[in-house]
């Protein structure tokens, strides 16, 4: 295989955790004591949902965290919130994807994503790098560490280290002309970001082959200066301000989307095509998508073997059915042919590029 050298790519693995069984020691809040407990103390907080997979994962490492720490003395609470119950709580936090962790120092009502690896070594350090001391009660652990918010990744900390959360990796050789001039733009990147939603990686490819060759790649073609790099890392997370610029519709046309729920979820995906949104109605991300998607289906309105279809996940006739179909965060989006789940759809959630996908899915299944 090809040796892949001064490559970037952004790999975005949205994956959430927590499981949900008898919680002894974590702390729960809701609606009425989110914030004042948030002003009393330091907190690692979970935000999941029950019928959530990777959150019902997540819970016995979350109770034996919060086990390990949450004393009567202890400067840090290890908390949760279920989204399905208090979701004001979460639409004020934007949380979006389940489970979603954050830590928040005392009197912090925004806080900071923790987007690595979600098992207690990891969780442990990256409690220790935001409380900035050491605790007798927090072991020592391994694992690559940020320094100024740039991850330097080998090829035994790699794949675990981008199992979760978001990740923008620089792959190089020191001899590289093309990466010696990127190194100060990519460490800037790194230290502007630090407090965002999304990790900066580097690998060395002359040191660990084995990712570089295994690892698909595909090349950064745009600009390479901070701000470039920076309007592309808020683009793919979905921060790009086009498109979150969707107009609202400006008549009283009825919504060509056909809304679904856990009881007619089956016999309407059983004939042709169907193209699925999963979401939340306090999801940000939703919401922005919401006049796209009814866009969508005005193109389809001649196509009767299309249908653009809403299930809302919060509403408890439905929580069975994205569980079942393995929803972890909102939106998800799929696609049905006779029935059968075909494909999930993770690209540009443009009208033209989400209209395409269906299309060419189609034009596939008749060759």
């Amino acid at each position: 295989m090809q040796f892949l050298l001064c490559a970037l790519s952004v790999l975005s693995l949205f994956s959430t955790i927590y499981a949900h069984e008898e919680d002894v020691h974590t702390a729960k809040y809701d609606t009425d004591n989110f914030s004042d407990e948030l002003a009393k103390n330091n907190h690692f907080v979970m935000f999941y949902a029950p019928w959530c997979g990777h959150c019902q994962s997540l819970a016995p490492t979350w109770e034996q965290l919060a086990e390990m720490l949450n004393e009567d003395n202890s400067n840090l609470k290890i908390a949760k919130v279920d989204c399905m119950k208090d979701s004001k709580v979460c639409s004020d936090q934007e949380i979006t994807s389940y489970p979603t962790l954050k830590f928040y120092k005392l009197g912090d009502s925004k806080g900071i994503r923790f987007a690595g690896t979600r098992d207690l070594p990891s969780l442990t350090t990256f409690i220790r790098g935001q409380l900035r001391e050491d605790e007798e009660d927090i072991e020592e652990v391994t694992g690559p560490q940020p320094v100024d918010g740039l991850v330097e990744l080998t090829e035994e900390t790699f794949d675990s280290y981008v199992e979760s959360g978001k990740h923008f990796i620089k792959f190089y050789a020191p001899w590289c002309g093309h990466c010696q001039k990127l190194a100060p733009t990519w460490v800037q990147l790194a230290k502007s970001l630090e407090l965002e939603d999304v990790s900066i990686g580097k690998v060395d490819c002359t040191q660990h082959r084995t990712v570089c060759n295994n690892f698909e790649v595909d090349k950064y073609q745009g600009g390479r200066s901070h701000e470039d790099l920076k309007s592309y890392v808020n683009k793919m997370l979905g921060a790009g301000k086009e498109e979150q610029k969707e107009e609202e519709h400006g008549d009283d046309t009825p919504s060509p989307v056909l809304e679904l729920t856990g009881e007619t979820f089956q016999g309407g995906i059983q004939s042709g095509y169907t193209f699925v949104k999963f979401y939340a109605p306090w999801c940000g991300h939703c919401k922005r998508l919401a006049p796209t998607w009814d866009s969508l289906g005005k193109k389809f309105l001649d196509r009767p073997d299309v249908s653009i279809v809403k299930v809302d996940c919060t509403l408890e006739a439905n929580k069975r059915l994205c569980n079942d179909e393995e929803v972890e965060g909102f939106p998800t989006i799929y696609l049905y042919k006779n029935g059968q789940r075909v494909s999930e759809y993770s690209g540009s959630r443009s009208l033209d590029d989400m209209y395409d996908f269906i299309n060419k899915h189609m034009v596939h299944e008749e060759l």
